[in-house]
């Protein structure tokens, strides 16, 4: 397969088509499936950066596998508009669970029972989720987290793909500190000095990717990038010759 359609398909949170009668919510569905309409015609690559509106969005989780029983606990996420973060424009929901939380988890993130049997259930939070989107590009650190139980959720909940294009942050990364060893959101953060008010907190964790995000932005133009296509062909011509060795 050619390399650059491997990329952008990289970007592609949505799984093959698959038709299903037994939806729920007629209207959620054709929401959706207006959504991946307005996403499939957006050409996001050659839009010059201080244009590119994406949603930076993280999740705190039960673990790392939905497909063996792990479930989303809550949702952040963010607007920008190039390297601006639009402090303001913010989504934050608990997703409901009468189940307990592992001992650990409840440690790492605060959330408690309490705050999650009290939540909206996962449909309702999945439909603003998306009001709130619209059919803006994401963004995450270490995307194929976000990714995964995005889909797994639309598919269980919704009968239908998930919708949207989601990029990990590492696309900007990799090529303004290709060399600096990083990781973790922890391990950027440090090194970039962003501060982050509340670890393992979805909100607060994205609006610190968000902060990574914009200083990627910010770095690729100074380095002369005009747009996600110029990364993509650079990255493509990078591997290409790392191939050959």
């Amino acid at each position: 397969m050619n390399q650059m359609i491997r990329f952008v398909r990289q970007l592609s949170g949505r799984l093959q088509s698959n038709d299903d009668t037994s939806l729920t919510d007629p209207n959620q569905i054709a929401y959706i499936r207006s959504l991946q309409r307005e996403v499939k015609q957006k050409d996001i690559l050659n839009i010059p950066f201080d244009q590119l509106k994406v949603v930076v969005v993280d999740m705190e989780t039960t673990g790392f596998n939905p497909y063996r029983g792990d479930r989303i606990l809550s949702i952040g996420a963010v607007k920008m508009c190039g390297e601006q973060i639009f402090e303001k424009d913010t989504f934050y929901s608990y997703v409901y669970s009468d189940e307990g939380l592992p001992e650990e988890i409840q440690k790492l993130t605060g959330i408690t029972k309490e705050q999650l049997v009290t939540a909206p259930p996962i449909h309702d939070v999945l439909k603003k989720f998306y009001q709130f989107v619209k059919s803006d590009t994401l963004v995450a650190h270490h995307a194929s987290h976000e990714k995964q139980f995005m889909r797994h959720a639309n598919w269980a909940v919704l009968k239908t793909n998930f919708p949207h294009r989601i990029i990990d942050t590492s696309f900007l990364t990799q090529i303004v500190e290709p060399e600096a060893g990083l990781t973790t959101l922890d391990e950027y953060c440090v090194y970039y000095g962003i501060s982050i008010e509340q670890r393992h907190h979805a909100l607060h964790d994205a609006m610190a990717a968000a902060k990574l995000w914009s200083e990627g932005i910010r770095r690729v133009q100074q380095l002369g990038y005009a747009h996600l296509h110029d990364v993509y062909s650079y990255l493509v011509k990078r591997n290409q010759s790392k191939s050959h060795y």
